[in-house]
């Protein structure tokens, strides 16, 4: 079974990737802000047979203890097969709109963090010769839009890097997975109103680990995000710009 880091263990489509693992006898090692609803899910998971589960409870935007997840998942599953980035947070574009702090803050969370996991993470699996790297990205940052440019910015260089870093660890054997998901129900969205291409998190983490376990580049989750994605991208900069999305 495969030993997995999952770093945002306590969000919605984290806990349920990790679910899927546990059920399998995975040894699973989960990194969350929450200390006490990270106890909580640890203890889910060991309930639902994980093979060990460890934890470390610290905020991910503290770039310092980025080598210490590293290390201290390492001593405790003795290598990393499989790892899933899947912290971060949606801001509010007016307040980041007034208040150029709250944009850096979301930047920082989004993307910068993100950058430093990884480029820490890409050294450990091109020096042990494979794994799986699998970071959340968004299909916000396909394109720029009015309503949620500073989030799909950070999106949008998070999937840049990831596709720089595909083609640098290709010839160490290691996978390098981008994650596109759409609209999908958590506590974050909360307070949007829900429609059809609305998707349930257990369903796209069931995507997540299949795509992981075909060692693919790019997976759109629901699949049909790729096609929508594919139509705004194609939009005319001079239209495109008039439009209210």
């Amino acid at each position: 079974m495969p030993r997995v880091l999952i770093i945002g263990a306590t969000s919605a489509i984290g806990q349920e990737v990790a679910k899927i693992y546990a059920v399998a006898g995975s040894q699973l090692f989960l990194v969350a802000r929450d200390n006490q609803k990270l106890e909580q899910v640890t203890k889910d998971l060991s309930v639902r047979g994980a093979d060990s589960v460890e934890k470390l409870s610290l905020d991910l935007a503290d770039i310092e203890r980025h080598e210490e997840i590293v290390s201290t998942t390492d001593k405790f599953l003795g290598s990393i097969d499989i790892v899933l980035i899947a912290h971060g947070t949606l801001p509010e574009q007016n307040t980041c709109e007034a208040n150029v702090n709250d944009t850096l803050r979301e930047l920082h969370i989004n993307l910068l963090s993100t950058i430093s996991l990884l480029t820490l993470l890409a050294n450990y699996f091109e020096k042990q010769g494979g794994g799986c790297i699998a970071v959340i990205s968004s299909v916000a940052g396909d394109r720029g839009r009015q309503s949620n440019y500073v989030y799909g910015a950070a999106k949008g260089g998070l999937s840049i890097f990831l596709q720089g870093l595909r083609n640098r660890l290709n010839k160490a054997g290691v996978c390098v997975l981008t994650i596109k998901p759409g609209f999908v129900i958590t506590p974050m969205t909360v307070e949007f109103k829900k429609g059809i291409l609305w998707a349930q998190p257990k369903s796209v983490a069931e995507t997540i680990v299949s795509a992981i376990h075909k060692r693919k580049n790019v997976v759109y989750v629901p699949w049909f995000w790729r096609w929508i994605m594919l139509i705004i991208r194609s939009i005319p900069e001079s239209i495109f710009k008039r439009l209210s999305l």
